[in-house]
């Protein structure tokens, strides 16, 4: 009779055992950044590209994905101190009213980003950038890097699901319970970039592109300021 309680203890510790939950330590440093790439119908439509003449908006935006791939490469491995630096990157696209990873974030792949942006040909559907916006923010708040980020780049307003700034403000409470910061970068692309004031005013970063140029410039501007040398960047 004795044996009984000393087995339901057994159970019950083993009940806790199986039902917890795993908790991975924050690294010390390292980035995680999630870019939402708009697949939507509008992307094909045309803006001036290479040489000012008119192109495809999706074409320009595979040129640029491209370009920003070389960029996280570039900052991974050059690391002043010589090791690699920690990063990890994901691509998420519109389907339907939601979001997909195209690639799960993880350790940054730059050439699973190049052969996807090589091969996109095909924009159709809505724009759901709430929807995405929440895959993408709760992607980079798994991640145990401290510094996240998602990168939005979008023709359009949200026309499916809640709207970003719905959506924002969950990412933002969820995060600051996990003691982290999520910073969302929107480069509006072919659209007035006062669509998105709302989640400005919310703290996002947003910017406007007209052309290819223009959408080039932008994205250096947040990769370099923004996302890749913010631990540069002096404390205020």
């Amino acid at each position: 009779m004795k044996r009984i309680p000393l087995l339901a203890a057994g159970f019950a510790l083993a009940a806790l055992i199986v039902g917890a939950t795993p908790s991975f330590a924050a690294e010390p440093d390292g980035l995680a950044v999630a870019i939402i790439y708009d697949t939507s119908g509008s992307m094909r439509e045309t803006v001036p590209g290479r040489g000012g003449q008119a192109e495809p908006k999706y074409q320009i935006a595979n040129r640029a994905l491209v370009a920003v791939a070389g960029q996280l490469r570039a900052y991974a491995t050059n690391a002043p101190a010589g090791a690699p630096r920690s990063l990890h990157a994901g691509l998420f696209v519109f389907q339907g009213a939601g979001a997909r990873a195209v690639i799960p974030l993880g350790p940054l792949d730059a050439d699973a980003l190049e052969k996807w942006a090589g091969g996109f040909t095909r924009p159709d559907g809505n724009t759901p950038l709430g929807n995405a916006l929440n895959a993408a923010g709760q992607a980079v708040l798994r991640s145990p890097l401290p510094r996240k980020h998602v990168l939005v780049i979008t023709d359009g307003m949200n026309t499916a699901g809640p709207r970003p700034e719905v959506v924002l403000p969950a990412l933002q409470k969820r995060a600051a319970e996990r003691g982290a910061g999520v910073s969302v970068h929107f480069v509006a692309f072919d659209v007035d970039a006062k669509v998105f004031e709302p989640v400005k005013k919310l703290g996002a970063t947003v910017v406007g592109a007209a052309d290819e140029k223009q959408l080039n410039a932008q994205l250096d501007y947040i990769l370099q300021k923004k996302i890749l040398l913010e631990d540069e960047e002096p404390r205020k």
